[in-house]
């Protein structure tokens, strides 16, 4: 029986923890030696050469080649692990549709206040100094569309990153990774 090829599709504002918690999963999920592929929004931006402006036209452009790229790829990898913004219902659904059951959202969420105060990346900042436009949930014209669709949820304010982890792995491999340590 060849196992199932699972697409984790971690969603979020800026700063909410989708890298923090994809690096961890990649890190669990490497001791089982699964073979992994990682997408991270802002790499994947840069490689396609895309500018870091956060238009609707420019999101759904960018959302969909991941999709096409997955597409691919998949098939390779045990698990393909994406962290990216993807506000737009929209692409989310367009991804759910073409990966079925083998996809799992990830929503990562807290209060703005908390993400303004971490701005891991000083997005938060520039954006208040007018240095950038649209960023999504904060100076944007574009609201954060939560899916529909079944999907973890996690409070990245009141979970700490081990129980978050763990809930995660129950929900997309219950037999074959063992507990997060202590």
């Amino acid at each position: 029986m060849t196992k199932k090829k699972k697409i984790i599709w971690f969603t979020g504002l800026s700063g909410v923890g989708k890298t923090t918690l994809s690096d961890m999963l990649i890190k669990k999920l490497s001791k089982s030696k699964y073979k992994i592929l990682k997408i991270d929004g802002d790499i994947f931006r840069r490689k396609i050469k895309l500018k870091s402006s956060f238009t609707k036209k420019n999101i759904i452009y960018n959302n969909l080649k991941i999709i096409f790229y997955i597409k691919k790829k998949f098939t390779k990898f045990d698990y393909t692990i994406v962290s990216v913004i993807s506000p737009l219902k929209l692409t989310r659904n367009k991804a759910q549709s073409i990966f079925k059951d083998n996809y799992y959202e990830i929503y990562l969420y807290c209060p703005l206040k908390e993400l303004i105060k971490r701005d891991t990346k000083g997005l938060y900042l520039m954006a208040k100094q007018k240095k950038i436009k649209n960023l999504i949930g904060f100076n944007s014209n574009i609201n954060y569309e939560i899916s529909s669709h079944k999907k973890i949820k996690i409070n990245t304010k009141i979970t700490n990153k081990k129980k978050a982890l763990q809930k995660i792995l129950n929900k997309i491999d219950k037999k074959r990774i063992k507990k997060v340590s202590k």
